[in-house]
Protein backbone atom coordinates (compact mmCIF):
# COMPACT_ATOMS: atom_id res chain seq x y z
CA UNK A 1 0.00 0.00 0.00
CA UNK A 2 1.62 3.61 -1.09
CA UNK A 3 1.65 6.20 1.61
CA UNK A 4 -0.42 8.00 -0.48
CA UNK A 5 -3.45 5.85 -0.47
CA UNK A 6 -3.53 5.43 3.75
CA UNK A 7 -2.63 9.02 4.69
CA UNK A 8 -4.48 11.74 1.99
CA UNK A 9 -6.88 13.08 4.36
CA UNK A 10 -7.42 16.34 2.21
CA UNK A 11 -10.37 15.55 0.53
CA UNK A 12 -12.20 12.79 3.42
CA UNK A 13 -15.10 14.05 5.19
CA UNK A 14 -13.44 14.82 8.21
CA UNK A 15 -11.50 17.35 6.25
CA UNK A 16 -14.73 19.75 6.72
CA UNK A 17 -14.77 19.57 10.59
CA UNK A 18 -13.87 22.59 12.13
CA UNK A 19 -12.02 23.23 15.74
CA UNK A 20 -15.47 25.14 16.56
CA UNK A 21 -17.66 21.38 15.77
CA UNK A 22 -18.67 19.34 18.49
CA UNK A 23 -16.28 16.94 19.79
CA UNK A 24 -18.73 14.29 19.06
CA UNK A 25 -18.91 15.06 15.91
CA UNK A 26 -15.63 15.21 15.26
CA UNK A 27 -15.24 11.50 16.44
CA UNK A 28 -17.44 10.73 14.49
CA UNK A 29 -15.98 11.74 11.58
CA UNK A 30 -12.73 10.44 12.28
CA UNK A 31 -14.01 7.23 13.14
CA UNK A 32 -16.02 7.10 9.75
CA UNK A 33 -12.27 8.55 8.21
CA UNK A 34 -10.25 5.73 9.56
CA UNK A 35 -13.19 3.35 8.18
CA UNK A 36 -12.88 4.52 4.91
CA UNK A 37 -9.33 4.18 4.57
CA UNK A 38 -8.44 1.10 5.75
CA UNK A 39 -11.44 -0.24 3.40
CA UNK A 40 -10.47 1.61 0.65
CA UNK A 41 -6.76 -0.07 1.47
CA UNK A 42 -8.31 -3.60 2.10
CA UNK A 43 -10.30 -2.94 -1.36
CA UNK A 44 -7.57 -1.93 -3.61
CA UNK A 45 -4.84 -5.06 -2.14
CA UNK A 46 -8.07 -8.21 -2.72
CA UNK A 47 -8.42 -6.70 -6.46
CA UNK A 48 -4.55 -6.54 -6.95
CA UNK A 49 -3.39 -9.81 -5.14
CA UNK A 50 -6.27 -11.79 -5.39
CA UNK A 51 -8.80 -10.29 -8.67
CA UNK A 52 -11.30 -9.89 -5.55
CA UNK A 53 -13.95 -7.78 -4.62
CA UNK A 54 -14.39 -6.83 -0.78
CA UNK A 55 -18.02 -7.87 -1.69
CA UNK A 56 -17.22 -11.41 -2.70
CA UNK A 57 -14.53 -11.85 0.18
CA UNK A 58 -16.82 -10.89 2.60
CA UNK A 59 -19.74 -13.48 1.33
CA UNK A 60 -16.69 -16.30 1.08
CA UNK A 61 -15.95 -14.99 4.92
CA UNK A 62 -19.59 -15.58 5.93
CA UNK A 63 -19.32 -19.31 4.28
CA UNK A 64 -15.94 -20.31 6.02
CA UNK A 65 -17.61 -19.55 9.35
CA UNK A 66 -20.19 -21.82 8.50
CA UNK A 67 -19.41 -24.74 6.44
CA UNK A 68 -23.14 -26.09 6.87
CA UNK A 69 -23.82 -23.64 4.31
CA UNK A 70 -25.75 -20.41 4.67
CA UNK A 71 -29.38 -19.44 2.94
CA UNK A 72 -29.33 -16.94 0.09
CA UNK A 73 -30.82 -14.71 2.60
CA UNK A 74 -29.26 -15.08 5.43
CA UNK A 75 -26.13 -13.94 3.41
CA UNK A 76 -28.00 -11.08 2.21
CA UNK A 77 -29.07 -10.32 6.16
CA UNK A 78 -25.51 -10.74 7.39
CA UNK A 79 -23.99 -9.05 4.34
CA UNK A 80 -26.74 -6.15 4.76
CA UNK A 81 -27.05 -6.25 0.58
CA UNK A 82 -30.01 -7.24 -1.47
CA UNK A 83 -30.52 -10.41 -2.56
CA UNK A 84 -29.76 -9.78 -5.87
CA UNK A 85 -26.68 -8.49 -4.98
CA UNK A 86 -25.95 -12.07 -3.17
CA UNK A 87 -27.12 -14.00 -6.28
CA UNK A 88 -24.88 -12.17 -8.79
CA UNK A 89 -21.87 -12.55 -6.27
CA UNK A 90 -22.97 -16.24 -5.49
CA UNK A 91 -23.65 -17.04 -9.68
CA UNK A 92 -20.05 -15.68 -10.23
CA UNK A 93 -18.47 -18.05 -7.34
CA UNK A 94 -20.44 -20.97 -8.62
CA UNK A 95 -19.02 -20.83 -12.25
CA UNK A 96 -15.77 -20.35 -10.74
CA UNK A 97 -16.16 -23.79 -8.62
CA UNK A 98 -16.09 -22.18 -5.31
CA UNK A 99 -19.46 -22.78 -4.02
CA UNK A 100 -22.41 -24.58 -4.49
CA UNK A 101 -25.74 -23.38 -4.34
CA UNK A 102 -28.51 -26.43 -4.00
CA UNK A 103 -31.91 -26.44 -2.64
CA UNK A 104 -32.63 -28.15 1.13
CA UNK A 105 -35.38 -30.70 0.69
CA UNK A 106 -37.49 -28.87 3.40
CA UNK A 107 -37.99 -25.95 1.21
CA UNK A 108 -37.44 -25.91 -2.90
CA UNK A 109 -37.88 -22.03 -3.26
CA UNK A 110 -34.72 -21.53 -1.30
CA UNK A 111 -31.29 -21.95 -1.98
CA UNK A 112 -28.55 -23.22 0.46
CA UNK A 113 -24.37 -21.93 -0.25
CA UNK A 114 -21.45 -23.45 0.93
CA UNK A 115 -17.88 -23.14 -0.35
CA UNK A 116 -16.40 -26.25 -1.77
CA UNK A 117 -12.62 -27.21 -1.02
CA UNK A 118 -11.44 -24.94 -3.72
CA UNK A 119 -13.23 -22.13 -2.48
CA UNK A 120 -12.21 -23.08 1.30
CA UNK A 121 -8.33 -22.80 -0.39
CA UNK A 122 -8.84 -19.91 -2.23
CA UNK A 123 -10.83 -18.00 0.80
CA UNK A 124 -7.84 -19.10 3.10
CA UNK A 125 -5.53 -17.78 1.08
CA UNK A 126 -7.24 -14.45 0.75
CA UNK A 127 -8.04 -14.25 4.26
CA UNK A 128 -4.29 -14.95 5.54
CA UNK A 129 -3.02 -11.61 3.24
CA UNK A 130 -6.13 -9.70 4.54
CA UNK A 131 -4.74 -10.56 8.29
CA UNK A 132 -1.28 -9.25 7.43
CA UNK A 133 -2.81 -5.67 5.77
CA UNK A 134 -4.95 -4.95 8.48
CA UNK A 135 -1.89 -6.30 10.51
CA UNK A 136 0.35 -3.62 9.09
CA UNK A 137 -2.47 -1.07 8.51
CA UNK A 138 -2.80 -0.52 12.24
CA UNK A 139 1.09 -1.17 13.01
CA UNK A 140 1.35 3.05 13.52
CA UNK A 141 -0.14 2.17 16.53
CA UNK A 142 1.76 0.24 19.31
CA UNK A 143 0.03 -2.90 21.21
CA UNK A 144 -0.73 -0.56 24.25
CA UNK A 145 -2.57 1.93 22.41
CA UNK A 146 -4.73 -0.72 20.20
CA UNK A 147 -5.74 -2.31 23.27
CA UNK A 148 -6.40 0.74 24.41
CA UNK A 149 -8.57 1.90 21.71
CA UNK A 150 -10.06 -1.61 21.20
CA UNK A 151 -11.28 -1.28 25.20
CA UNK A 152 -12.64 2.40 24.46
CA UNK A 153 -14.59 1.38 21.28
CA UNK A 154 -16.24 -1.64 22.95
CA UNK A 155 -17.74 0.99 25.41
CA UNK A 156 -18.66 3.30 22.53
CA UNK A 157 -20.56 0.04 20.69
CA UNK A 158 -22.13 -0.70 24.58
CA UNK A 159 -23.17 2.91 24.83
CA UNK A 160 -24.48 2.93 20.90
CA UNK A 161 -26.16 -0.35 21.91
CA UNK A 162 -27.90 0.91 24.74
CA UNK A 163 -29.08 4.58 22.55
CA UNK A 164 -30.44 2.60 19.49
CA UNK A 165 -32.72 0.03 22.03
CA UNK A 166 -34.17 2.84 23.47
CA UNK A 167 -34.97 4.68 20.43
CA UNK A 168 -36.49 1.13 18.96
CA UNK A 169 -38.57 1.39 21.93
CA UNK A 170 -39.52 4.62 21.93
CA UNK A 171 -40.35 4.41 18.34
CA UNK A 172 -42.40 1.18 18.86
CA UNK A 173 -44.31 2.93 22.03
CA UNK A 174 -45.55 5.14 19.50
Amino acid sequence: MSAAETTDTSVDRESRVKDTDHDALRLWLRLLTCTNLVEGAIRSELRQSFDCTLPRFDLMAQLERHPEGLRMGELSRRMMVTGGNVTGITDQLVKEGLVTREAPPDDRRAFVVRLTPAGRKSFQRMAQAHEAWIVELFAALPASERRQLYALLAKLKTGLLAATRQADEGTEAV
